[in-house]
């Protein structure tokens, strides 16, 4: 059985990741105190998270390059496996309000994970007020599609509050390949490439139609790339210079209230949600003082998840739409027919977003090449985008820590360069909770943009 290596979009997120954009996703967890007054139990806690990561093996390996990129990255068991390392305790300082733990996530986000280690990290933070916990989490984006970023805290959560039990496990990892290994291995699955190329033609030649729908996407994807770069164009309050340093915004809102806008206009819940942040940005940019006509749009990439058109079981399986959102619009249900009928006609179309479509052919060229390409997309994403926005649906019913109830989930991604603000949008039991993982010198009114999230959906309220 030959090296697990990293798929050509999974290998990307590290060749992106650079001292001022860090490529981890997570979230930011609130729990209220179990009942009965027992308190929580942080150490049976980290216990039972070393009892569960049998459950997801990747998380007690790390990435190993292949010496002189003759291959992608591999996975290989980490020997010197530390949990203390990996999980950590904080706390905050009395009266432990919101503002704190925000400060706090920012901190924490903007730090790069470390390369020699598996690529996770989880935060308990305690005094939160109201004898509540909180828990931050980062996991690199090399392991985890903004979907699958949840698999860690359904393996750490419970559906009830009662814990269930843990298979036993008796983890021993695996030797570790030395450099030669890798670079040896590498070499033979280039000789043995050609063929492995053949075969893949051969099966794409039962089903010739199927073959030319998937070029013509990608050729669509290609194609769109360049008219996004042609056309757009950074927009300086969304678009500046960045640094290393973050700010976490958050906003709670709920299900229902976005099912009623939905159920009395027009679009999806999806829709609802890009009309909010379209609405929450026309604000915000009405404080900083921009120009703002009817004509006025954000571009704003929307990943999407197709793990389950593509049946695969692991590592990033995501393709996107670009979308205008009419933030010159005054008139917010205007707003979202808009947005739903781009969205609509992007779905008919079915063409993967251009950097996807690019990242998709990146399995064909060599590692180094690969590198640049990344890079490179890294580099120009202000000229093909102006915000990420990307709404993952979560768990529809509570989940449980030690018996403590999770109140709200409020999703992490990264940011690219020269990007001020990256907006991550989950449901989580009835609720929707907005992240903002801003810039902290490009973004200190990230909580203004957060609040209007708030005041946007009031607005489509009005209209229901």
């Amino acid at each position: 059985m030959g090296p697990d290596r990293l798929s050509a979009l999974d290998a990307s997120f590290l060749y992106m990741e650079q001292p001022t954009t860090a490529m981890h996703v997570g979230g930011v967890m609130t729990f209220r105190p179990p009942e009965g007054g027992a308190g929580f139990d942080i150490d049976a806690f980290i216990e039972l998270i070393g009892h569960r990561l049998g459950l997801v093996p990747r998380y007690r390996q790390k990435v190993r390059e292949v010496p002189g990129r003759l291959g992608p990255p591999v996975w290989v068991d980490d020997p010197a496996f530390d949990l203390s390392y990996h999980v950590r305790r904080s706390a905050l300082p009395a009266p432990g309000t919101d503002e704190a733990l925000r400060e706090l996530a920012g901190r924490v986000l903007a730090r790069r994970l470390d390369r020699s280690r598996p690529l996770w990290e989880i935060y308990l933070v305690e005094g939160l007020s109201d004898d509540r916990l909180a828990m931050i989490t980062k996991t690199h984006h090399a392991m985890v599609d903004g979907l699958a970023s949840m698999d860690i805290g359904a393996v750490l959560l419970d559906r009830t509050p009662q814990p269930r039990k843990s298979p036993a496990e008796d983890w021993r990892p695996a030797p570790e390949p030395s450099g030669l290994d890798l670079a040896a291995a590498a070499v033979l699955e280039n000789v043995r490439r050609p063929r492995g190329a053949l075969d893949a033609a051969a099966r794409a030649g039962a089903d010739l139609k199927q073959a030319v729908a998937g070029v013509g996407r990608v050729a669509g994807g290609l194609l769109d790339a360049a008219r996004n770069a042609a056309r757009g164009g950074p927009l300086a309050p969304l678009n500046p210079p960045i640094g290393e340093q973050r700010r976490f915004g958050m906003a709670r809102t709920t299900l229902a209230d976005h099912r009623a806008v939905r159920k009395a206009h027009c679009g999806t819940v999806n829709d609802v949600v890009l009309a909010v942040v379209t609405g929450a940005l026309r604000y915000w940019l009405s404080t900083r003082g921009e120009p703002l006509v009817e004509a006025t749009t954000v571009r704003a990439m929307v990943p999407v998840s197709t793990r389950a058109r593509t049946g695969s079981a692991g590592g990033n399986q995501i393709s996107a739409y670009f979308v205008d959102l009419p933030v010159g619009e005054p008139d917010p249900v205007a707003r979202l027919c808009r947005i739903a009928a781009a969205m609509g006609e992007q779905k008919r179309d079915g063409r993967a977003a251009g950097p996807t479509a690019l990242v998709g052919l990146a399995g064909l060229v060599a590692p180094a090449v690969h590198n640049l390409g990344a890079r490179l997309t890294n580099e120009l994403s202000s000229r093909l985008f102006n915000v990420l926005v990307t709404h993952v649906p979560g768990p529809p019913r509570p989940l449980y820590a030690m018996g403590a109830r999770m109140e709200d989930l409020y999703p992490v991604v990264p940011l690219a360069k020269g990007q001020a603000v990256a907006i991550g949008i989950t449901s989580y039991d009835g609720r929707i909770c907005y992240g903002l993982n801003a810039d902290r010198d490009a973004m200190p009114d990230v909580d203004v943009l957060a609040g209007a999230m708030n005041s946007s959906l009031a607005e489509l309220l009005e209209r229901v």
